[in-house]
């Protein structure tokens, strides 16, 4: 079977991520795609997360009655700090007949050669880029561009929505409609995540 991965702390996770999961699910030969909760990116050990059960409630219902699409906490019980490079090797380990393809923004690839054994990763697993804005730059700084693992999907949804752009209008208490599911938005208010 074919896995897509999509790391995030999804801290809210928005339809932005909902559309490249989709897309990478319907046009890239997967047969699912697993929205993986990151409990820190060691790259932003600065910012406080909210916590991480409630991060992992709204992938739940983010992805909920989507064929194909489903949330994992496996990474919130694995030893910290968390590499991507460790957790897909703990896969490939655990599921040795599934085949994991990392999904990640054109900013990702950017700095995918500073990542943890980034060129041990990509000896077993295939990346999937989409656009974000500024892709120009990002492909530019790119050293694993044209590496034969990385692909890149420039027909994907382009992601211009952020979380933390979200958390900003919540906290301002501006409307997200477009932004977030329904009940991911109804889930935020009923927990009193982000607020002002």
């Amino acid at each position: 079977m074919k896995v897509g991965c999509l790391f995030g702390s999804f801290d809210p996770p928005h339809l932005g991520h909902i559309a490249v999961a989709r897309y990478m699910l319907e046009h890239k030969g997967l047969d699912q795609v697993w929205l993986v909760v990151t409990p820190q990116n060691p790259f932003k050990q600065d910012r406080r997360l909210s916590p991480e059960q409630h991060r992992l409630a709204m992938v739940r219902l983010a992805v909920q009655g989507i064929p194909g699409l489903s949330a994992n906490g496996l990474e919130l019980d694995l030893p910290r700090p968390n590499y991507t490079a460790d957790t897909l090797a703990f896969m490939h380990s655990r599921w040795p007949s599934q085949e994991f393809s990392l999904i990640i923004g054109s900013d990702n690839l950017a700095s995918l050669h500073l990542w943890k054994d980034a060129l041990g990763m990509l000896e077993n697993t295939k990346v999937l880029v989409y656009p974000r804005s500024g892709l120009e730059e990002h492909q530019a700084q790119a050293e694993l561009m044209y590496h034969p693992a990385v692909t890149f999907v420039p027909e994907a949804p382009q992601v211009v929505m952020s979380s933390t752009g979200i958390r900003v209008r919540l906290r301002n208490w501006k409307p997200v409609d477009g932004l977030l599911d329904p009940k991911v938005l109804a889930y935020i208010r009923q927990n009193g995540l982000y607020a002002g």
